[in-house]
């Protein structure tokens, strides 16, 4: 239980390491500026809730005895995400934000990385089942 959680929390540690390295760096290639709109705590922020609610997922899966659904669990994951992108697409940007039609550019793929980091990093913190050996 305590490895899944700390799973979530690497995983959303990496994804706002991520998140702020894109956020830079597509702000600087492109020249624009859209920190009155997204700031450094809220990406950092809703990258480590996300991997937590993902973990939390996880955990009702082992707490149910249900890690057979865990691909399920991934779908559903993975759904929330591309949903997710809604709010980015339709979000009136205000006024005086030079070259609004980039924002989405910008936070559209933030929103795939916090799933995206916790599914990359689950094989170091994967639940090791035993294996016995059958005798011949």
């Amino acid at each position: 239980m305590k490895k899944i959680f700390i799973h979530g929390i690497v995983a959303g540690i990496l994804a706002s390491t991520a998140s702020l390295i894109y956020f830079n760096l597509y702000q600087t290639t492109l020249g624009t500026s859209f920190d009155k709109v997204i700031n450094t705590g809220s990406i950092v922020g809703s990258s480590i809730f996300g991997c937590v609610l993902i973990s939390i997922g996880y955990l009702l899966l082992f707490k149910f005895n249900k890690e057979n659904f865990k691909g399920i669990l991934n779908v559903i994951i993975t759904v929330l995400s591309f949903a997710s992108i809604i709010g980015a697409i339709s979000m009136s940007l205000p006024l005086d934000i030079e070259s609004p039609e980039l924002f989405p550019g910008l936070a559209v793929p933030m929103h795939f990385f916090p799933a995206l980091a916790f599914f990359a990093i689950e094989p170091f913190f994967r639940q090791q089942k035993a294996i016995t050996k059958t005798a011949e």
